[in-house]
Order: structure tokens, then C-alpha cells, then sequence
């Protein structure tokens, strides 16, 4: 397969044998509905002969996309009830999501906005881009804007660097983030021209997108080894996934490889009830266990917070195990270690004399 090449159609991806040609018609369907882009970085690392295979299942269109749940939405997260204007998601009050473009280099067959993203998405225009800066400076509260979309990173480092440059300016402001796709499924477009965008003189973070260790091969690695040497803290986001990543062994795999590629787990996201999903989703209890025997097995540095992203536009609230619980006295606990006995805290010391 040619190393340009994206494959954006069901019938490429039956050229390709990513999809049999018995299932193009419902495919049509799928991509109809929601946009297709497999790039070359992940497609080669696709096991076709695994019907299973967990980067397949990401980005591989599927029938079960076409199979809509009564608690899914258009909108699982509630961005439409925070956004004062075009680009602009504000739903908390320290920190604002600005979302210059809504294209992606690949899109996530369980992406939350995915009634949104596409090559035809809106990218914002030049007035519309003043209006969201100028909402910005006119908030001191605000510390915090995330870069989102879409993905910032598909955005030239001309154009990147411009809108970083303007965010820097701003004076109440003390950190930028951009979440993104790019060093795991594009990693070619970690240049130079984009390592330079990325300087600021306030702090800015990227966070990575990756769900399983197998999307971090040598190119990846490479990619996120070129951020952190240009002195750009990484971060990792990953979506808890049915088939995908639904096991702590899988989980712990992940994690200490980002760790040893300098990037601490950020966030586990539950996975949201964004329309055609439920194929994707897990039970709360099962990723809460799954999180509590990471909790026993792995160091602190590989533990991401898991959250879900309350419908409504409530915001994201951590849900993993709890390990402590009141006891039977005033000021008393009980709290779990991590094989799972309970402990009284205080210790009942005069109990024991």
C-alpha cells in the first residue's frame, strides 16, 4: 500500500482486505453516515487474519454502527449546552475548549463527536476565530484552553503556530493543551515545522490519544520521542473499549509503555453514548474492577483517573474503585489495601494494649 494513501471508502478498504467485499453494501451505509479514514500508520499494523483485531475494531467501519441504543445522542456529552459561540465549548469555569477545526486525520469508530467530525466539518473562519479569542481574553477567570476538534494537529504549523501565538498573548492565561490523534496514527507529521509551532512561552501540554500498545510501534515511539526532546510534556487519554482494551492485562501494557515513552496516563474515559457505540461500551462495574486490579499490579506513574463524561453536559466525575469507607466510629475508616483486606484507620490502639 502506498505510504500516502488514507482509505476513506469501503470499497479501498476491500482492496486493502480490511473488509470483506460481502459486507460493502452495509458498509456504504456506515460511511453514509459517519466519516471513514484508516491511514497507512495504522492500516499496516492491522492483523487481517484476526477477526478480532483491537486497531481493526478502532477504526474499521463495522455494521454494529448502524445499531442505535435508546440512551445514545447526537450530542452524548452536552457540548451544544456550553457553547456561547462557534468553536468555543466553556463547561467549566477555570478552563475552555477551543476547536479551531473539525477534521481529523482518522476517525475513531467510537468517537463522541462523530456526528460532527468529518472532511466536511466546519474549520473556523478568520472572523469566527477573532470572536473565540476575544471570548477568551475577556474571561481572566479562564486559566486553561484545550485544543480540540477535530485535531489541532491536522492544521498546518503556519496556521497552528498563529493560533498558539495569540493564545500566548493573552495574559490571565497560564497553560494551553492540545488533544490529539497525530504522533500514534500520523506520526510523519511531527516535524520540524511543527515542533517549532509548539513553542510558547506559557506552559502547553499534548495529550495522546491511544487506546492499545499495539497503535505504539517504532514510528509512534519515534514521534512522541521527538516532543519530549523538544521539551513538550506528553500526556495519554485512552477510551475504555469492548474488545479492544477491556482487560488489565491489556491496560497494564499500555500504560507502562507510555511510561517508558515519558508519557503519564491522564485520563480512562468511560465510553460515551454516542450513536451506534454500544458495541464499544463496558459496564461501569467491570472497568471499575479493571482499575482496581491495576491499582495492585502496576506503579502510580501508570495510573490514568477514570472518568465519565456525564450526559447533559454535567462534566466528567471520576468513577473508579473506591478504597476507603467510613466505619463503625466517629472519625473512623475503613480502608482496602491493594490486595484487598480492610484496615481500620486509626488503628484501634487502645484495643490492642
Amino acid at each position: 500500500m502506498s505510504n500516502s494513501k488514507r482509505l476513506t471508502t469501503p470499497s479501498e478498504l476491500v482492496a486493502q482486505g480490511l473488509v470483506t467485499a460481502a459486507s460493502l453494501a452495509t458498509l456504504e451505509r456506515v460511511a453514509e453516515r459517519y466519516a471513514v479514514s484508516v491511514l497507512p500508520a495504522i492500516a499496516r499494523r492491522i492483523d487481517r487474519d484476526d477477526p478480532m483485531d483491537p486497531l481493526a475494531r478502532q477504526f474499521v467501519p463495522s455494521a454494529a454502527e448502524l445499531e442505535l441504543a435508546p440512551e445514545e445522542a447526537s450530542d452524548p456529552i452536552g457540548d451544544a449546552v456550553h457553547s456561547p459561540l462557534p468553536g468555543i465549548v466553556h463547561r467549566y469555569p477555570d478552563r475552555v475548549l477551543l476547536k479551531p477545526t473539525h477534521v481529523c486525520p482518522t476517525y475513531c469508530r467510537f468517537c463522541f463527536r462523530r456526528e460532527s467530525v468529518g472532511p466536511s466539518g466546519p474549520t473556523l473562519r478568520s472572523a469566527e476565530l477573532d470572536a473565540a479569542l476575544a471570548y477568551i481574553e475577556a474571561r481572566p477567570r479562564i486559566f486553561e484552553v484545550i485544543l480540540s476538534g477535530g485535531d489541532p494537529l491536522v492544521l498546518s504549523p503556519r496556521r497552528l503556530q498563529q493560533i498558539l501565538s495569540r493564545l500566548d498573548a493573552i495574559a490571565h492565561l497560564g497553560a494551553l493543551r492540545i488533544h490529539t490523534r497525530v504522533p500514534v496514527v500520523d506520526p510523519d507529521r511531527v516535524c520540524d515545522a511543527l515542533l517549532a509551532a509548539l513553542r510558547t512561552r506559557k506552559a502547553l501540554w499534548v495529550v495522546v490519544h491511544t487506546n492499545h500498545v499495539r497503535e505504539l510501534d517504532d514510528r509512534a515511539v519515534a514521534a512522541c520521542a521527538k516532543l519530549s526532546d523538544a521539551g513538550v510534556p506528553l500526556l495519554a487519554q485512552s477510551v475504555l473499549l469492548a474488545g479492544v482494551n477491556d482487560s488489565a492485562q491489556d491496560l497494564e501494557a499500555l500504560y507502562r509503555q507510555l511510561v517508558r515513552m515519558r508519557i503519564k496516563p491522564y485520563y480512562l474515559h468511560h465510553a460515551d453514548l454516542a450513536p451506534g457505540t454500544r458495541h464499544f461500551r463496558v459496564s461501569l462495574e467491570h472497568g471499575r474492577e479493571l482499575l482496581r486490579e491495576l491499582r495492585g499490579n502496576v506503579s502510580g506513574l501508570c495510573q490514568p483517573t477514570y472518568v465519565l463524561d456525564l450526559p447533559g453536559g454535567y462534566g466528567k466525575v471520576p468513577v473508579g474503585p473506591m478504597h476507603v469507607r467510613p466505619g463503625e466510629r466517629s472519625g473512623e475508616w475503613i480502608v482496602e489495601d491493594r490486595m484487598g483486606h480492610a484496615h481500620v484507620y486509626p488503628p484501634r490502639t487502645a484495643e490492642r494494649s
